[in-house]
C-alpha cells in the first residue's frame, strides 16, 4: 500500500512538471509563443468588430409607459430607409397641446419619474436644439402635438438617427414631456416633467 501511495505521488508530481512545462512560452527563432496568442486575439478582435458592423438593423420599436400619476401611452417605430431613418408616433393620453420628446440616454425607465432614463442621448456633444437644425442633440425630436383628445400621431424622417454602429439609438429610451420643447433652453428645451417613457429595442 505505501509503495503504491509513493508510486502516485512521483507520478502526480512529474504531471504538474509536464503541464507548466507546456504552459512556458517557446522561443523557436521567431517569437514566443505569447506573440502567437497576442496574434490570435488581435484577429479575435477583429472578426468581433467586423461581425458587429456587419449587423444590419431594419426596424426598431419603443412602447411607451405612463410614468406615475399619468396616463400617456403608445409606439414609437423606427425603420431605415435610403433617405434616413423614419420615425412614426402614434401615443394617447396627453393634454391637448404640444409636447417634447426626445431619445434620452440610458433604456432605463425604473424610476417612477423617468428619470433614470438620464439625459438627451447626446454622443456628439452638441447643444440642444430643433431636429431640423444643424446643432442639436441626436436624440432631439421636436414637438408632438395631440388634438383635443389627446392623440398625437408624428411623421419624421431624421437623418441623425442610427440603427446601428456605435451611435445607435438601440438600448436608449424615449420620453415624452408635460410642455412643449421650446428648441432652444439649454440643455432640455425647457419641456417639464417626463409623462411617459419606454426602451428602444429591435423590432421583428
Amino acid at each position: 500500500m505505501k509503495k503504491l501511495q509513493v508510486i502516485l505521488k512521483i507520478l502526480s508530481a512529474m504531471s504538474v512538471v509536464i503541464f507548466f512545462s507546456a504552459c512556458q512560452p517557446k522561443d523557436n527563432g521567431k517569437g514566443t509563443d505569447l506573440d502567437s496568442i497576442a496574434e490570435t486575439q488581435h484577429v479575435m478582435n477583429n472578426d468581433m468588430d467586423m461581425q458587429h458592423e456587419a449587423t444590419d438593423i431594419q426596424k426598431a420599436i419603443c412602447v411607451l409607459y405612463p410614468t406615475e400619476g399619468n396616463d400617456v401611452h403608445g409606439t414609437v417605430t423606427f425603420e431605415q430607409s435610403d433617405s434616413g431613418v423614419v420615425v412614426n408616433v402614434k401615443i394617447e393620453g396627453l393634454t391637448p397641446g404640444k409636447h417634447g420628446f426626445h431619445i434620452h440616454e440610458f433604456g432605463d425607465c425604473s424610476a417612477s419619474d423617468g428619470t433614470s432614463a438620464g439625459g438627451h442621448f447626446n454622443p456628439t456633444g452638441m447643444e440642444h436644439g430643433s431636429p431640423t437644425g444643424e446643432m442639436r442633440h441626436v436624440g432631439d425630436l421636436g414637438n408632438l402635438e395631440a388634438n383635443a383628445e389627446g392623440k398625437a400621431e408624428y411623421t419624421h424622417v431624421d437623418q441623425h438617427l442610427k440603427l446601428n454602429g456605435k451611435n445607435s439609438i438601440l438600448g436608449r429610451s424615449i420620453i415624452v414631456h408635460a410642455d412643449e420643447d421650446d428648441l432652444k433652453t439649454q440643455p432640455t428645451g425647457n419641456a417639464g416633467a417626463r409623462v411617459a417613457c419606454g426602451s428602444i429595442g429591435v423590432m421583428k
